[in-house]
């Protein structure tokens, strides 16, 4: 990790909060706000508009070193094109849920979005969310939070936005997966959102990297 960049890292399960409270410290704090999420949903898109079968990692492989995958930043915001087409609903399909855990567990495709997600810190300030952030995209930042909310929660928060993947399924595959799993960084700092509202959650983000040492 660069020195002269600051990284905070916000990993958790899905529906907790995370990307809300990402882009909501990226505001306040003046920071790029950067989904790692989103450029493994577009890969999938990509992989199912290929015809490619996501539980063929091998051809997942192949069809991944034929697109070219592009981020960017747009109003403090990043962006994801792949060949050419800047991708954003679309990645929130029924079909990109049901196979983006698939397609993220396989480590060729870890290995290339790392690479682009780390390349952000070499000209912005950054919060990253996702879930290997602080485990493995930015291990050595001392900015680490771990977002979390009880399942029940979760799943309602999916059915609120018109998504009906069970988010139970979900996190036994991104925890289990042998690359990168999701996990709490060491050293993280603990925030379950369940009783908390987005302004809530976002001021325990605040007072936590404050306790972490981050100073604006």
């Amino acid at each position: 990790m660069k020195r002269d960049h600051r990284a905070v890292a916000i990993d958790g399960p899905a529906a907790s909060g995370k990307s809300t409270v990402a882009r909501r410290l990226a505001e306040r704090l003046g920071l790029v706000m950067v989904n790692s999420g989103a450029m493994y949903r577009a890969v999938t898109w990509q992989i199912l508009q290929d015809g490619v079968d996501p539980g063929d990692g091998a051809a997942v492989v192949e069809a991944l070193t034929e697109m070219e995958i592009v981020g960017g930043v747009e109003d403090g915001v990043s962006t994801i094109a792949i060949n050419g087409r800047r991708l954003e609903n679309e990645v929130r399909s029924s079909g990109v849920n049901d196979h983006v855990s698939m397609v993220a567990s396989i480590p060729e495709v870890r290995e290339c979005l790392v690479a682009m997600q780390r390349a952000y810190l070499e000209d912005n300030d950054v919060v990253m969310e996702g879930r290997d952030i602080g485990t493995v995209v930015f291990p050595e930042t001392p900015f680490k939070l771990y977002i979390s909310a009880s399942e029940d929660v979760r799943a309602a928060r999916r059915a609120r936005d018109g998504e009906a993947d069970a988010v139970a399924k979900r996190d036994a595959q991104d925890s289990q997966r042998k690359t990168s799993p999701l996990k709490v960084a060491e050293g993280a700092v603990e925030i379950d959102s369940s009783d908390l509202t987005i302004d809530e959650t976002v001021e325990e983000a605040c007072e936590a990297l404050v306790r972490l040492g981050w100073n604006e």
